[in-house]
């Protein structure tokens, strides 16, 4: 099997650093990976946070696009429940039009933020008080992209503009089980975020693939899975700088701090606290750490594992130098060139 990889960006903002440094190396990044030969370059949905600077991906997209060539671009994902489905499919209508056959429309349903932060982005909906409207939402957004809502449906002759022969490609992203069934109802795409949830990914995938009902965009089911991966030249150097994330992520996780990503040397420090113990062999399950060949091999082993031929990678540490140079040598493993 040839295992097609791509690159999942959050924008993350190191301790130090701006939120507008953090989406300049996401334009940087972006272009590298165009010429290594990733598939996707996908951007996420994060609010209020100090650590991830991309809060609207429909908007960094059009940059993204703009400045790449070959890769697909696309959002991962839009967290649905905070907007009008009619509205994200405009903004994804819009994109289309300007990168034809070259976007993708990942969806969630993850607040994508804190409590209080979910509340005012909310103002006054109640869709994340009612999750059983979240399918319904989905519907009708694929309806709309398509330009193909039922003659019963109450916005029947209100079309998403601009209207065109291609529509972007929709995904539903997911760490549960819920977000595969609802995929494989709709006959859409589904990818898992191993990078959140270790833990049953292979089921889930393997039961969106056999639940899969063929709709009229996908005839067949198209699975792929999103993961933590941090490549460097040698084991060693990997394990080291994988530290400033899993430290970053047990502050988060842990005390609630969302914080910038810590330096090697501040993450080395608080990897010796004892809750340290507890938590950081457990944020390593959610990664693939080591050199190319390292990486490579567990890259197939979890692709194998959650039958998916497609894996997206999260790449996050403290320098900006090494992160890129960890895409660099993934490509170069797995002799990425662009078409």
């Amino acid at each position: 099997m040839t295992l097609r990889l791509s690159v999942l960006d959050q924008s993350p903002v190191r301790k130090g650093g701006t939120a507008a440094q953090a989406v300049a190396e996401t334009l940087e990044l972006a272009k590298l990976c165009d010429q290594f030969g990733y598939h996707r370059y996908w951007l996420a949905e994060h609010h209020s946070s100090a650590a991830l600077a991309g809060s609207a991906p429909e908007v960094l997209m059009t940059r993204v696009a703009a400045l790449t060539s070959h890769m697909r671009i696309g959002s991962g994902g839009v967290m649905l429940p905070h907007y009008s489905a009619f509205k994200v499919a405009e903004n994804f209508r819009m994109l289309e039009t300007l990168f034809p056959g070259r976007i993708d429309l990942g969806i969630g349903r993850a607040p994508g933020s804190d409590q209080r932060t979910m509340r005012v982005l909310a103002d006054g909906r109640s869709n994340w008080a009612r999750p059983e409207s979240y399918p319904y939402q989905v519907r009708d957004l694929v309806a709309w992209l398509h330009d193909a809502l039922p003659d019963s449906h109450l916005g029947r002759g209100v079309t998403a503009q601009p209207t065109g022969p291609t529509a972007p490609d929709v995904w539903l992203l997911g760490s549960s089980d819920e977000s595969a069934a609802l995929a494989a109802h709709f006959g859409l795409p589904f990818c898992f975020a191993h990078f959140i949830n270790p833990d049953g990914g292979d089921v889930a995938t393997r039961a969106y693939r056999a639940r899969f009902r063929p709709s009229a965009l996908h005839a067949e089911p198209v699975a792929m899975m999103a993961v933590t991966v941090l490549c460097a030249d040698t084991d060693e150097e990997a394990n080291l700088l994988a530290t400033s994330r899993e430290v970053w992520a047990m502050r988060l996780l842990s005390r609630g701090e969302a914080g910038p990503v810590p330096s090697v040397e501040e993450a080395l420090v608080e990897a010796k606290a004892p809750e340290a113990e507890r938590w950081l062999p457990k944020l390593r399950r959610r990664s693939i750490v080591g050199s190319r060949k390292t990486v490579r091999m567990g890259l197939e082993e979890h692709a194998a594992r959650h039958q998916v031929d497609e894996v997206m990678a999260v790449t996050i540490c403290y320098a900006f130098e090494k992160r890129k140079r960890s895409y660099q040598l993934l490509a170069e493993e797995f002799d990425l060139a662009p078409p």
